[in-house]
């Protein structure tokens, strides 16, 4: 991220908040998570006093919180998003098929619902002019009335290309350009399945092109939603029943297949089913707590305690990197974990009413992961925490068998779309340094998903 580039976009309009009183400055500073500004002189050498004295660091949630509370002009609010978005994982879009998007598109494929379209206009594009436009003699002449009357009144005088030109959408960045094709898809543009779906239809005979596609990643008010993401990235389809915080095989049985409803037959206090949808932004604590603390009738504040408890608890004993790494991660994020994807321990990714030696050949490979996360746009990652189990047999001595059974079950994950990573035990010994790393591989893992870390 342009950090300078960043500072220098903040700078003008946040010291330009000066227009309020003298006594409102450490209030504006503190909803925006400014530096408490110097108690002596003007309005103006305060905010900047305090603007100055804003680590780097600090910078992108500062911005974030501007552009909220703030609501900057149309192209104030887009340079600071693009400085923000620069490191985001968004599939790149050439030039060349956004071009081709539009060519696909007939004037009647932009909307349904007009206030809608016009709605995701305005968030994502400049469509008015400067606010100073009126006194320069330059009213009717902004992009938007341009739109209103070609678009709106007299539909078909532009083409879908000319208005994505006029946009510029050819030149923006690759998430804006996902934004805007997210939105064209959404349900509050087309509020009518069968034209959203012959829509992402049509977009996705070019995307795929070049590697992307918008694919369905969960239901909104009866209505599919969907992102753009490249191919071969992510898992295709939706978690249905998380079955996890079990480190043996639950007793499980289907009540009612049709509708994948599971029942714990026996030990209901030793697994847990997680079968709420999860949302395009993955499954995050506060999600997790929120179902904690319905299905056990607690508050919010006892549900906290007691369901990382519960998580803690169904850690293997006899595993103290795993649990070490599991600690580490809250210690670590602290206020920000709420927002964040959750380590899931003990995930029963296969389940068989056999065992092993019933299937025989066709058991699968691996029953259960040390830990997965539900990452945005479809991204599932698992961890897996090494000990000597991993390839060792059972006395001790090293085992290529068990070892080539690990990698072949990885390789399966991998090709349906899960991310696998592997700590050694030796490395999550406790230690400050083996903290470091478990802090410096999640900050790496959330900077490539686009996760944000701030609370």
């Amino acid at each position: 991220m342009e950090l300078g580039r960043l500072r220098e976009l903040l700078r003008q309009p946040i010291v330009a908040l000066l227009h309020h009183g003298h006594k409102e400055l450490p209030n504006i500073c503190a909803r925006l998570g400014l530096p408490p500004p110097p108690g002596e002189g003007s309005r103006r050498e305060r905010m900047q006093a305090s603007f100055a004295t804003l680590a780097d660091s600090d910078l992108p949630e500062v911005a974030e919180r501007y552009l909220r509370a703030f609501a900057p002009s149309p192209s104030q609010r887009n340079a600071i998003q693009d400085v923000l978005w620069a490191d985001m994982a968004t599939p790149s879009i050439p030039k060349r098929f956004r071009r081709e998007v539009a060519q696909a598109l007939s004037a009647d494929d932009l909307y349904i619902d007009v206030g809608h379209f016009d709605a995701l206009l305005a968030s994502i594009w400049v469509v008015e002019n400067d606010p100073f436009a009126p006194l320069l003699g330059l009213e009717g002449a902004t992009l938007r009335d341009e739109i209103e009357r070609h678009v709106y009144r007299n539909q078909g005088d532009w083409t879908p290309a000319h208005l994505f030109a006029k946009l510029g959408a050819y030149e923006c960045s690759d998430r804006r350009f996902a934004l805007f094709l997210e939105g064209l898809a959404s349900s509050d543009v087309r509020p009518d399945e069968p034209a959203q779906r012959q829509f992402v239809t049509r977009v996705n005979g070019v995307l795929r092109g070049c590697g992307a596609e918008l694919r369905e990643a969960e239901t909104i008010g009866g209505y599919p939603s969907f992102n753009v993401v490249s191919l071969g990235e992510g898992v295709s389809g939706r978690p249905k029943n998380l079955i996890f915080a079990s480190p043996v095989k639950p007793d499980l049985r289907f009540r009612d297949a049709v509708n994948n409803d599971i029942e714990i037959v026996s030990g209901a206090d030793r697994v847990l089913v997680y079968d709420r949808p999860i949302s395009a932004d993955g499954l995050r604590w506060r999600e997790l707590q929120a179902w904690w603390a319905e299905c056990e009738g607690k508050e919010d504040a006892e549900a906290k305690k007691t369901l990382y408890k519960r998580l803690c608890d169904s850690l293997p004993k006899t595993s103290p990197p795993q649990q070490f790494l599991f600690r580490t991660f809250f210690e670590t994020f602290g206020p920000a974990v709420p927002e964040l994807p959750v380590p899931l321990p003990e995930v029963w990714l296969h389940w068989d009413p056999k065992t092993v030696r019933e299937r025989g050949v066709q058991a699968l490979a691996r029953f259960r992961m040390d830990f997965l996360l539900l990452l945005p746009r479809g991204h599932r990652v698992v961890i897996e925490v090494d000990g000597q189990q991993h390839f060792a047999d059972d006395s001790g001595r090293a085992s290529p068998v068990r070892y080539a059974e690990m990698m072949a079950a990885d390789r399966e994950l991998r090709l349906v779309g899960y991310e696998v990573f592997r700590f050694g035990a030796a490395e999550l010994d406790g230690s400050h340094d083996a903290k470091h790393i478990v802090r410096q591989f999640f900050l790496a893992l959330f900077k490539k998903h686009g996760v944000s870390l701030r609370a």
